[in-house]
């Protein structure tokens, strides 16, 4: 790709109005380039056809579509698929998730290059942190995508804090929800967060996609242990900001909660869960922890989990257990890195 061009992938409707105007081209062409990215998926602007050709060489000489496709896949044995994607200059890499499910396909697409937030458990946070994304490097995940007319759902949950590169993440599920974009509902995207100062208020109030909390323990001080964003934003902020929004209607609010055998999983961190979530319209959704080099963590067994569950649920917490997808292929919860992937060239 031509690092001197432009690239018109991630561009909102206005950002296309301000290129067509600085070429003097036609204010519609704007929708017609919007239409042809994110409802044609082309690869090239000479196949935007209904733009004059004049018009399509003014706009190829100073821009690119800016699709880059996979350059590996990895199968599991449960249908579960990890691509890895070149982000920027194709130096740094991402990997996102597609998960299959019946008549449901899901995406977990990264945000960042590795992650500032270092938490524990996670793989990601090990890798340390490379980059953001751009608003182009997170929707080429899903426009350069095999599956992408198979897909129901998309989660912000793959590397790195969707908070920590908000500007970013906000352009790309505007372009998802927008008319002139892929014009999806709201409702099929989850944006996931530690929790982040200033940032997820202004998330809450400026997207109407679901949110998914990070919580994995109720206690502060040994969330700090765990998840070192718990100095900055503790889980009791976040959960006090939450109760200042409806999620009574569609949009849904959850936490994320890996369960670690003896730390996190006994009957008084369940009821500091119901204390702490009195109140707030929510579900939690219990996950198994996937062990990961030099971090001497235990994962709790399904039959503790299940009791987890089973509190939670009958203390009026809706709780479920999620499925484990694709940990053959490290692409289950916390295990996505790419702090050992090579250049690879073309």
């Amino acid at each position: 790709m031509d690092g001197e061009k432009g690239i018109l992938l991630g561009m909102s409707l206005d950002g296309l109005k301000a290129v067509v105007k600085d070429l003097g081209m036609p204010q519609f062409t704007a929708g017609q380039i919007a239409k042809w990215l994110y409802q044609q998926h082309v690869r090239r602007i000479d196949e935007m056809t209904n733009i004059s050709k004049m018009n399509r060489e003014r706009l190829a000489e100073r821009y690119v579509v800016g699709a880059m496709e996979p350059i590996d896949s990895q199968h599991s044995k449960d249908g579960t698929i990890k691509y890895l994607f070149p982000v920027g200059d194709g130096s740094k890499f991402v990997e996102t998730v597609y998960i299959p499910d019946g008549d449901r396909a899901t995406l977990c697409v990264s945000s960042q290059v590795g992650c500032k937030m270092n938490c524990l458990f996670c793989q990601t946070g090990k890798q340390g942190f490379e980059g953001n994304l751009t608003a182009g490097d997170i929707l080429n995940q899903i426009y350069a995508l095999p599956e992408r007319e198979t897909l129901t759902n998309i989660v912000f949950m793959g590397q790195g804090e969707p908070m920590d590169n908000l500007d970013n993440v906000l352009r790309a599920t505007e372009i998802l929800t927008a008319d002139y974009g892929y014009a999806w509902s709201p409702k099929r995207i989850t944006v996931s967060s530690v929790g982040i100062k200033g940032k997820l208020k202004r998330f809450l109030d400026e997207s109407e996609c679901h949110v998914a909390i990070s919580m994995h323990t109720p206690l502060p001080e040994q969330r700090r242990q765990l998840m070192p964003a718990e100095r900055q934003m503790s889980i009791t902020e976040v959960v006090e900001l939450l109760k200042l929004y409806d999620f009574t209607h569609q949009r849904r609010c959850s936490f994320e909660y890996i369960c670690f055998a003896g730390l996190n999983d006994t009957t008084m961190h369940a009821r500091e869960i119901v204390r702490l979530l009195e109140g707030l319209e929510c579900r939690v959704n219990l996950i198994r922890f996937h062990e990961i080099p030099d971090v001497d963590l235990p994962g709790a067994d399904e039959k503790r989990m299940e009791v987890l569950r089973d509190y939670l649920t009958k203390h009026g917490v809706f709780t479920t257990i999620r499925a484990s997808r694709g940990q053959d292929i490290f692409a289950a919860c916390g295990l996505l890195s790419t702090a050992k992937k090579l250049s690879i060239k073309d």
